[in-house]
């Protein structure tokens, strides 16, 4: 094969791969054959009770963290570095939930870190708010292997976690950052797109969905609408205040 042949076909892979990760972030890894499928709950959000565990007493995130943080429930606690409790204000009235802490989260043992956790920041900087402000953590608490998908037997053990850690913030607004948080906690197959068309209620909570920042640094197209999405959270909040 010639060294332009070659260099054609790299390219249209290339461009086959792009298209796939752009298609996995919007729809996910559903493949819908027809219209009448697309979008189909499997049910509402869990309303499973807490584990009879000594860590559901827990009144603060501090204490919440202390009880949890050796957690050996499922394999992905054995094979991280360090356990992902979450950062920012325990009496955030935003929340922001991931899916999962990445390579550069599980070394600093802190959500967000990486080059979109710097992009979030300013995403929050931009409609005034401080990192410090709001509360940023994941459904897991741990890294899964290179970044693959939470596991549902995964999101199974360490979803009360996060159950506990709202009821300890009180937030106001929870803002899920991707396709695979909002699926997870609104308990869906929905795409992305049609998550992000209205807000949706998460155990009493007022709930949005946008884009996850690392999707962002892999096509800038989608910053626009993020930005839209980020500014309707900031009118709703500061209409909560006013109220």
């Amino acid at each position: 094969m010639s060294d332009q042949k070659s260099s054609e076909v790299y390219q249209v892979l290339s461009n086959i791969q792009k298209f796939f990760m752009q298609e996995t972030d919007l729809f996910g890894n559903v493949i819908y054959p027809s219209e009448s499928g697309k979008g189909k709950k499997t049910s509402e959000p869990s309303g499973a009770e807490y584990p009879n565990e000594p860590w559901t007493s827990a009144g603060t995130l501090d204490n919440l963290n202390a009880q949890i943080c050796e957690c050996q429930k499922c394999p992905l606690g054995a094979t991280r570095t360090k356990f992902v409790f979450g950062v920012g204000n325990p009496h955030a009235d935003i929340v922001l939930i991931g899916e999962a802490p990445g390579a550069d989260e599980d070394a600093q043992g802190e959500p967000f870190v990486g080059r979109a956790g710097q992009l979030l920041n300013k995403i929050l900087e931009a409609i005034h708010f401080k990192r410090e402000e709001v509360f940023i953590c994941n459904i897991l608490k741990c890294r899964p292997p290179n970044n693959r998908d939470p596991q549902p037997e995964e999101v199974e053990q360490c979803e009360p976690y996060l159950w506990k850690q709202l009821e300890i913030i009180k937030p106001k607004i929870i803002l899920c950052l991707g396709r695979i948080s909002a699926q997870t906690l609104l308990k869906t197959t929905d795409s992305l797109t049609k998550l992000r068309e209205r807000v949706h209620d998460y155990r009493g909570i007022p709930l949005m969905v946008t884009f996850h920042p690392a999707a962002l640094l892999r096509n800038p197209n989608w910053k626009r609408p993020t930005w839209e999405d980020v500014q309707k959270l900031r009118k709703m909040y500061d209409e909560m205040k006013a109220q």
